[in-house]
């Protein structure tokens, strides 16, 4: 292993934006984590119907699959609260603090930029699968724009998340890329 960043779960201080953002992305994580444990008694329950009672199943192996993506998109806030997305801190690590903290602002502003667009986008197509009224080609024929709506809730709350963050490093509530200065 190459080594272990000193990065830890994103600071929100005293600052009651910053707390309650936290709070929301906990929310967030708490949920998805929900999502998932649904999705695991789902997949038993479909292999007890299957194998066990020689039945079939209409409904689960879409339920499963849907519930694992908004699982992935609606914990998204907290994977960025907790600092958990991939991150290459080699960069951050050669510049000075004050040229850490010029990066952090770049970074986090073209991370806001990119993830507004895919809030846009994915509210977009969630309306369009509801003007429209598409539903899936199964037997169970679920309702499209129910499954999308994971798509402007997870962005939505991810760039809530990373504006805390932007503010928390504006007010230096915390550090740049959350690394203490050398």
């Amino acid at each position: 292993m190459a080594g272990h960043s000193s990065a830890a779960v994103a600071r929100a201080g005293n600052n009651p934006f910053l707390r309650t953002v936290a709070a929301i992305s906990t929310l967030a994580g708490w949920c998805s984590a929900a999502m998932i444990v649904a999705a695991v008694a789902i997949t038993c329950q479909m292999i007890f119907v299957r194998f066990v009672l020689n039945g079939s199943t209409v409904w689960q192996t879409e339920a499963v699959i849907y519930l694992v993506i908004a699982a992935t998109l609606v914990g998204l806030p907290y994977v960025q609260r907790l600092r958990g997305h991939v991150n290459v801190d080699l960069v951050p690590l050669w510049f000075a603090p004050r040229a850490r903290y010029f990066l952090a602002l770049v970074t986090l502003s073209v991370s806001i930029l990119i993830v507004a667009v895919m809030l846009f986008y994915g509210f977009e197509y969630r309306k369009f699968a509801w003007d429209r009224g598409w539903r899936s080609d199964t037997i169970w024929g679920v309702r499209l724009w129910i499954p999308y709506l994971s798509l402007p809730v997870g962005f939505g709350l991810l760039l809530l998340q990373l504006v805390a963050d932007l503010v928390a490093v504006i007010t230096r509530v915390d550090r740049p890329f959350g690394l203490e200065d050398a």
